[in-house]
């Protein structure tokens, strides 16, 4: 028997605007959720190759004693320079699309809802069949960071490595607004998860 197309779903949207927690609620949907950030952090940032690089690079005090990388000095290094993030990116990016690929190939008539902080910025809209934006406003955005333990300074710092969420707005083919309560977010997760289900869902 054939592989039935399987449905794929970027979602994006700024730090602090509450991806993670749209994600959650599109897998209570039936969606299968995969994290972009998370596949870097536990899969990719472990393979020999991507250490020995990082290594050769930056030098040893990037590698812990136990030879992982130093994900807090990575961060640091990155976001002040540039040509060091787009490093970085080139190292990872096409491993991370390998990835995905190779659990795609698996799938059949599965519905993925996958989280890509900077799906715009790096052109990866292609790889899926719709886009999401989660925003929010500014000042519940910084909010949300300082709870986390970002300083508004680090915080504003990486935003602006990232398009302004109007563009990715703008950009994006649907949009979820997370700026009342759980519920409000809820109700639209639900909505557009139906919605992506039927025969030819359409861009607002």
């Amino acid at each position: 028997m054939g592989h039935r197309a399987n449905l794929l779903v970027g979602l994006t949207g700024g730090m602090g605007c509450g991806k993670s927690t749209a994600a959650a609620m599109f897998a209570e949907c039936g969606y299968r959720r995969l994290d972009a950030d998370q596949v870097v952090r536990d899969i990719l940032l472990r393979y020999a190759e991507v250490v020995a690089s990082i290594r050769a690079k930056f030098g040893e005090n990037l590698i812990n004693a136990d030879g992982t990388v130093r994900r807090d000095r990575l961060a640091e290094t990155v976001f002040q320079d540039d040509s060091a993030l787009a490093w970085l990116e080139n190292l990872l990016h096409p491993r991370l699309e390998a990835h995905w690929r190779g659990l795609l190939a698996g799938a059949s008539g599965e519905r993925f809802i996958v989280e890509v902080p900077l799906l715009f910025e790096k052109g990866m809209e292609n790889w899926f069949d719709f886009t999401a934006c989660v925003t929010t406003e500014s000042a519940q955005q910084l909010r949300r960071l300082e709870q986390r333990g970002i300083p508004p300074g680090l915080a504003r710092q990486r935003l602006a490595k990232q398009l302004p969420l109007t563009r990715k707005c703008e950009l994006a083919d649907f949009v979820l607004l997370n700026d009342g309560s759980l519920e409000f977010l809820r109700e639209q997760v639900n909505a557009l998860a139906d919605r992506l289900l039927q025969p030819t869902p359409t861009g607002p």
